[in-house]
């Protein structure tokens, strides 16, 4: 059976730290995600923000602190495990089995988290109908467009009916319909499915959009969180990050 974190639970990184061959990556930073909520994780490249995410679901060590879904410790357990207590994610580069037909590389998703082969399926084909990719269900992942393969990876991710889900960038390659119409689908999945979901994405005008908070990175550190109003004028935020031009859109 597969295994899933309790909706009511919250997910919690306490002062993470990580380091790459003794540099810090990532500096006492502390992040909390409810179910039900979207928080949106920015900052300028290489301030730590994919690096948080292979924190929490188990993919570098931690050179301090701790990551907890409500009481228990997920810091030093494998990715795998992790993923079964009800994390999934998606990654910067998308991983699909090129190989693999869409609706098989969504499968995946499912039967690796426990469930047999037909609910499996089912699992894939409603998802690729929801996504708009259901005639695509038979085509190799490799012959996808990057926008496309960008939804089967989130599609795949949700097979597994997490209790949270971090998506890394998932609008990139997407032009702006196809923007639009992501944004719709994923501003629904707190409310549809009780997940929390953490989002990265470059693309501020979804970000703003979508999420009910931002936390804020820059080299490692955080500099500011809180409502997506309040940080589009906080002056670190705009020296940091986002521009005097983005400040006042």
């Amino acid at each position: 059976m597969p295994g899933s974190a309790s909706k009511e639970v919250s997910l919690k990184a306490i002062d993470v730290a990580v380091e790459f061959s003794g540099l810090r990556a990532l500096d006492g930073v502390s992040l909390t995600l409810s179910p039900g909520e979207i928080v949106g994780l920015i900052g300028p490249n290489g301030s730590g923000k994919t690096t948080l995410i292979n924190a929490i679901t188990g993919q570098v060590p931690l050179a301090g602190g701790r990551v907890l879904l409500g009481d228990r410790q997920l810091s030093g357990l494998a990715p795998r495990d992790i993923a079964l207590l009800g994390l999934s994610r998606s990654f910067q580069i998308v991983r699909l089995f090129n190989n693999m037909t869409v609706v098989e590389n969504v499968e995946a998703g499912a039967l690796a988290h426990g469930h047999g082969l037909r609910e499996a399926r089912a699992r894939a084909e409603a998802l690729l109908d929801e996504f708009g990719l259901g005639a695509r269900a038979d085509d190799l992942g490799g012959n996808l467009s990057y926008g496309d393969k960008r939804r089967v990876e989130i599609a795949r991710a949700l097979a597994a009916d997490p209790s949270f889900l971090m998506l890394d960038e998932p609008a990139a390659g997407m032009n702006e319909a196809e923007t639009e119409t992501l944004l719709h689908k994923l501003s629904a999945l707190p409310k549809d499915r009780g997940l929390g979901l953490l989002i990265i994405d470059h693309d501020m005008g979804l970000i703003m959009r979508l999420c009910d908070r931002l936390h804020v990175l820059a080299f490692g550190r955080t500099i500011a969180e809180g409502k997506a109003a309040d940080i589009r004028n906080d002056p670190a935020v705009i020296e940091a990050y986002l521009g005097s031009e983005a400040a006042h859109a």
